[in-house]
């Protein structure tokens, strides 16, 4: 496999491999870019079918994570870590304490956290072995705990700017969004929706996770195959990315794309085609922002859960400022949020304060 010659690798400063063989870890660690500080972004457990898979995946959303503390403002750089197994069987105490000593092993470089496939509670095992890990438990009021609500959050509020920008609405009444994806992000993402009076149309590869949306939030029941291409204003990728492709794109029919995913377009010239069809698309590193600004505040113990919340509501005057840019300059909003994360990237890096 190499990969140094791969599309993903973009200039990787750390790619480590790690296993244990008692605990039957397998984990790599992605390092993007230190330029603004310690590499900080999630670990997700996956089963992959190959390690070369987990090393496409890993390297995808490590360099995400540079772009996504850049233009959040983080005196964070871009990391990220996969597990390679099945988080519903094959996690277990020592295995994520044994991730936490290959994280510990890098000294600092990298800074851990909850993704797809882990949770709060592995991440306080995590830290038995390691202090350079967030997203643990917090106190009412404290900066911290499950960044997933706030993710959420700040997709919540995206949305919003982007039904402003390519709808003229500044309400979400009435407005038709379908939801992939019910996990720790989609299904709080359904409630703040659903109190605004949207109308939701929801799909998981779980049918307990849709039945309780449904319950809660009178959404839709739609199959996975069809959700991409139904008729409604807003989709909103919260599962696994690469969802926009040649082959998803022209089924679409929604008018904006705005979602927590992470590398919702396969490819970057994916958004040429979603420009053609005349559909808005929040870069997914812009508005999903909110859970690493949760846990930079929590890792760097400043601030409260006021702060955090003020910091993820500046989040749809970035992507109004690429919606903006992208129109004017007549490019993709992809491309426009890339260039914005490269210039931030070389700038020196913001301290948060309390």
């Amino acid at each position: 496999m190499e990969i140094f010659d791969r599309r993903e690798f973009d200039g990787h400063e750390l790619v480590v491999f790690g296993h244990d063989s008692a605990s039957s870890l397998r984990a790599i660690i992605a390092i993007h870019s230190t330029a603004l500080g310690p590499a900080a972004g999630g670990c997700r457990m996956w089963p992959y079918a190959t390690t070369g898979e987990a090393v496409a995946d890993v390297l995808r959303l490590s360099r995400g994570m540079s772009y996504k503390n850049a233009m959040a403002e983080l005196p964070f750089g871009g990391g990220k870590a996969v597990i390679i197994g099945d988080s519903r069987k094959a996690k277990s105490a020592e295995l994520l304490q044994a991730f936490g000593r290959l994280v510990d092993s890098l000294s600092g470089r990298y800074i851990t956290a909850e993704d797809v496939g882990t949770t709060t509670a592995d991440m306080a095992n995590v830290a038995r072995a390691t202090r350079f890990v967030s997203g643990l438990g917090a106190a009412p009021g404290q900066a911290g705990g499950d960044p997933g609500p706030k993710t959420a959050l700040g997709v919540h509020l995206g949305i919003k700017a982007a039904v402003k920008f390519r709808l003229g609405r500044s309400d979400l009444k009435g407005i038709r969004i379908a939801i992939q994806g019910l996990g720790g992000v989609g299904h709080h993402l359904c409630g703040l929706l659903a109190a605004e009076g949207a109308e939701l149309f929801v799909a998981d590869v779980r049918p307990a996770a849709v039945h309780k949306a449904c319950e809660q939030f009178k959404a839709h029941p739609v199959a996975v195959q069809e959700v991409l291409g139904l008729d409604v204003d807003v989709l909103a990728p919260c599962a696994l990315g690469g969802v926009l492709d040649a082959q998803s794109i022209p089924r679409l029919r929604a008018r904006v794309v705005a979602g927590a995913a992470n590398n919702q377009l396969a490819q970057g010239q994916d958004g040429n085609a979603l420009q053609a069809a005349g559909i808005l698309y929040a870069p997914d590193y812009v508005i999903n922002a909110g859970g690493i600004i949760s846990v930079a505040r929590e890792y760097h113990r400043a601030g409260s859960e006021a702060q955090v919340i003020a910091d993820i509501q500046a989040i749809p005057a970035r992507l109004t400022e690429i919606f903006e840019r992208a129109r004017r300059e007549n490019r993709t909003t992809n491309e426009v949020a890339d260039e914005m994360a490269r210039e931030r990237l070389a700038r020196r890096p913001r301290a948060l304060v309390a």
